[in-house]
């Protein structure tokens, strides 16, 4: 018997401006065996995450389960009472959720929270619990467990929130676990790490896991059999080899072909011309050995054992031109976010000095001017917590074009309008809120409302984390466009080596802070010089012997 037995689920979102029911999921069957990787792949609005709830007998706000059965250790869950199915969560089925930001309480320090897991279904007392804690954020390869154990959600990057929750959901060993897009938000060599953990974990325990996602290079890697959903429905299912390397179906062709891969030949993204980047003329970005140290937490410890904290930023230098595209890469916590939020004004730099189009932006955001703000303009990593959870979509797109152009009315709504379709959204969307929205339209709103200032630098963190390979694609070559149209400069982050191979004319490498490699993207992918640039893109590569090359790291 297998461990789960998914028998025509049907899953229906209400539909407000009909009446009516909108099919999420629409008659899925699957199983899974004891052991067994089963892989769900997707374009995003497939139905792949409203499934992963499913699985658990949870829906969001407005959905609801019509039909089918989710049969766990031969009992269907979907019959279970409230109480029954509160013991299974989180003891035998955990869930990695996409975003970590949401699905971890803000007020509340992290240690405390995977802790709580421990003693409600571990019956681990306090000590025992935080050991245990402190092993498993180690076991996820989080830097300095003890410090993170003590931080609030905010406190820690993307990646770092990403492992805290993983680090919850294998705490206690569950017999199914669901994994959805968990390693968006990581880097190629904590993935790796994370993903070698968790395949541990199937080995030791028997543990069976269903993972979704839009990477088929990790399905590749991670999964026996692989299901391929297209409107909510199984278009294609076999062996995660046969699907990647000879897909059947003209939309699995879509999506492999989709996949930007490092080692493969770089090619063009759009079918513009190359843009001409005049390297003789001023920068319009010069950073010049910028610095940037966070300062301590306050705490009654912190006053009578003051410590200094170490530099996020180490003497970082860099030029960006117009219509140039600099790719910045690195590990989680290397500092990459940090000096785009330097650059945007967000927070001020230590030491160095930042200069955009000949004016120094050594303060923060409230020092500049509104021309100044925007026409430099971030899109975060995080695309749900970037947007104002109050307002409907058309609010977001329109706010910009108020206030730095003075359109309002339907001018800005036909803007907007034109914003979606660019994005390949449809205008229906402007009427909802960004909860409504999958990960992946959620972070292209994002990138619409950047686009509406028209900006001369975009500064872009990890936008296209969420994104599945064929929206990826039509993201990077929007990007593209608008450079070539306005001359606007990018600098692209992005712990994704093969979109930065497509997209950046040249790359700078970081590690702890500092640059230890930088040059023409071509050259520093297909000759790296530096032993820690071969780590990365042997893990890129999901070889397993990425980590021979850490260990030469560590002996220089």
């Amino acid at each position: 018997m297998a461990l789960l037995d998914v028998r025509d689920l049907r899953v229906a979102y209400g539909n407000p401006s009909t009446g009516g029911q909108t099919m999420a999921v629409d008659g899925v069957s699957f199983k899974v065996e004891k052991g067994e990787t089963l892989g769900i792949v997707g374009e995003s609005g497939c139905g792949k995450s409203t499934l992963a709830r499913a699985l658990m007998a949870y829906c969001r706000p407005g959905a609801e389960i019509i039909g089918g059965e989710v049969v766990f250790d031969g009992v269907d869950i979907l019959q279970l009472q409230d109480e029954e199915i509160r013991e299974l969560r989180g003891r035998r089925i955990a869930m990695v959720p996409q975003d970590p930001l949401t699905s971890l309480t803000y007020h509340m320090k992290v240690g405390a929270q995977v802790d709580e897991i421990l003693k409600i279904h571990q019956k681990l007392d306090a000590a025992k619990a935080r050991l245990y804690t402190l092993k498993l954020f180690d076991g996820t390869n989080l830097p300095e467990p003890e410090k993170i154990y003590g931080r609030y959600p905010h406190e820690n990057s993307g990646g770092q929130r990403q492992r805290v929750v993983i680090a919850g959901a294998l705490a206690c060993e569950p017999d199914l676990l669901i994994l959805d897009e968990p390693t968006t938000a990581l880097d190629t060599t904590t993935e790796m790490q994370v993903l070698k953990l968790v395949k541990e974990l199937r080995d030791r325990l028997g543990t069976a896991l269903v993972y979704i996602t839009h990477d088929l290079t990790l399905t590749d890697y991670m999964c026996e059999n692989v299901l391929v959903m297209l409107d909510g429905k199984i278009v294609e299912q076999g062996e995660a080899s046969d699907i990647f390397s000879a897909p059947k179906t003209d939309y699995g062709k879509m999506l492999v072909s989709s996949i930007p891969r490092v080692d493969a030949e770089p090619t063009e993204i759009d079918e513009t011309q190359p843009i001409q980047i005049d390297k003789t003329i001023e920068p319009l970005l010069s950073v010049d050995h910028l610095s940037f140290r966070y300062t301590q937490q306050w705490s009654f410890a912190a006053l009578f054992n003051p410590q200094i904290e170490p530099l996020a930023v180490d003497d970082v230098s860099f030029q960006l031109h117009h219509g140039e595209t600099l790719g910045l890469v690195g590990e989680s916590g290397s500092g990459k976010s940090t000096i785009a939020n330097i650059i945007a004004g967000l927070m001020a730099p230590t030491t160095g000095h930042i200069a955009f189009d000949g004016v120094g932006l050594d303060g923060i955001d409230k020092d500049r001017s509104t021309d100044l703000r925007r026409r430099i303009q971030l899109i975060f990593q995080d695309p749900l917590s970037s947007l104002n959870p109050r307002r409907r979509i058309e609010s977001i797109l329109t706010r910009p074009q108020e206030i730095f152009f003075g359109v309002r009315g339907q001018a800005a709504r036909d803007r907007a309008v034109e914003l979606l379709e660019d994005m390949e959204l449809s205008a229906d969307l402007l009427k909802r809120f960004p909860r409504q929205l999958s990960g992946g339209q959620q972070q292209r709103v994002a990138i619409a409302r950047a686009f509406a200032a028209n900006p001369d630098l975009i500064l872009c963190d990890e936008i296209t984390s969420a994104l599945d390979v064929s929206v990826q694609a039509h993201v990077l070559k929007l990007l593209k466009g608008i450079q070539q149209k306005t001359g606007a400069a990018c600098l692209f982050i992005s712990h994704d080596l093969g979109v930065v191979k497509q997209v950046a004319d040249e790359t700078v490498v970081l590690k702890n802070g500092q640059v230890v490699e930088a040059g023409v993207t071509r050259a520093v992918f297909d000759d790296p010089s530096h032993t820690y640039t071969r780590m990365l893109l042997a893990a890129a590569l999901r070889r397993e012997d990425y980590k021979d090359y850490e260990l030469d790291t560590r002996d220089q």
